[in-house]
């Protein structure tokens, strides 16, 4: 029998997407991609195939993660089977120089960046651009490494921190650094829009006045002496009643374009009311509190958009079948 198979390499961010699968009875299994192996021989089973891989897998430990999830992704869309965020999703979750450069194909506006391979060459980049500019990895996840940097001096201090740190995650995990115009905006938050099948499902508003780290899931592993905004005051994270915006069509057509089915795209908007976009998340993660006051669920949702999916794939190979016979 057909089923969903989620692909992932951390179990405490599907707990939520599988008490939205039992109490819709749906089959399903998970596929934890760390380590294994992968017969290019066989065939895969039938089913739709949700891939929820992540940026930030090698501050788990899953270094290697997302290398592994691409070659299971090419055996399975060369097999033809159904994949909820497939081959070019995956490379726009590790790479943000890749986000910005698919945006700007449909005149979405992204801070201005530069990217630097080589601390020694971030200094050149923010005078260029002008203070104050943030410092952030290329691939990253949970907002890991993002710096906010007011002046060359503080700019000096944070690099001697950064070579001289011990922390094997100091440095971006492809040795990319991005420095970027730091957008200023008139409240101290920012805007998370989130989609599912590729179609605008809400927006949050979150709160960044304690800093950029702002992943909403029900757990997250967060730098040692960061606080995770899942478990922060209520007022962290505020889903937007009645939300409409202006760029909602060209971001619903760039994850036509880029095969994202499910995601969701972090803007902040300056006081003249510019939004800017500043990451593509197609392991997008939910803030329970935040969706409880709302009435919304945005698992909910993607385990009703799966469910059709697989419906169809159902359908589809049991018709073919019955052409074959």
């Amino acid at each position: 029998m057909s089923q969903v198979f989620v692909i992932h390499e951390n179990s405490a961010w599907i707990e939520p997407l599988q008490r939205e699968f039992a109490s819709m009875c749906m089959p399903y299994s998970e596929w934890f991609l760390d380590q294994g192996l992968l017969d290019l021989t066989s065939a895969p089973p039938q089913g739709v195939f949700y891939n929820r891989m992540s940026a930030s897998s090698h501050t788990r430990g899953h270094t290697y993660a997302p290398e592994y999830a691409a070659a299971v992704i090419e055996w399975l869309e060369r097999h033809g089977r159904t994949v909820v965020n497939g081959r070019r999703a995956l490379q726009l979750e590790v790479s943000k120089v890749a986000q910005y450069q698919a945006l700007a194909g449909f005149n979405i506006p992204t801070p201005p960046t530069i990217a630097v391979v080589g601390t020694g060459n971030i200094p050149a980049a923010a005078e260029k651009l002008g203070y104050p500019v943030i410092l952030k990895h290329n691939r990253a996840g949970k907002g890991l490494g993002v710096r906010l940097v007011l002046s060359a001096p503080a700019l000096a201090e944070a690099l001697a921190q950064i070579n001289g740190s011990n922390d094997e995650h100091s440095q971006p995990r492809d040795g990319i650094w991005l420095v970027q115009r730091y957008i200023a905006t008139p409240q101290p938050c920012i805007t998370r829009a989130e989609f599912v099948g590729g179609k605008f499902l809400y927006a949050v508003q979150v709160d960044t006045s304690e800093g950029f780290e702002l992943c909403p899931a029900d757990v997250c592993q967060m730098p040692a002496g960061a606080v995770c905004p899942a478990v922060a005051p209520a007022a962290k994270f505020q889903v937007l009643e009645g939300f409409t915006h202006p760029l909602i069509p060209r971001w619903e057509a760039f994850l036509a374009a880029n095969s994202i089915g499910v995601g969701a795209i972090e803007f902040a908007t300056d006081a003249n009311g510019q939004a800017w976009c500043y990451d593509v998340n197609t392991n997008t993660n939910y803030n329970p509190e935040a969706e409880a006051r709302a009435g919304v669920s945005g698992m909910g949702a993607i385990a009703r958009h799966l469910s059709g999916l697989l419906r169809r794939t159902q359908f589809t190979t049991a018709t073919d079948y019955a052409y074959a016979a």
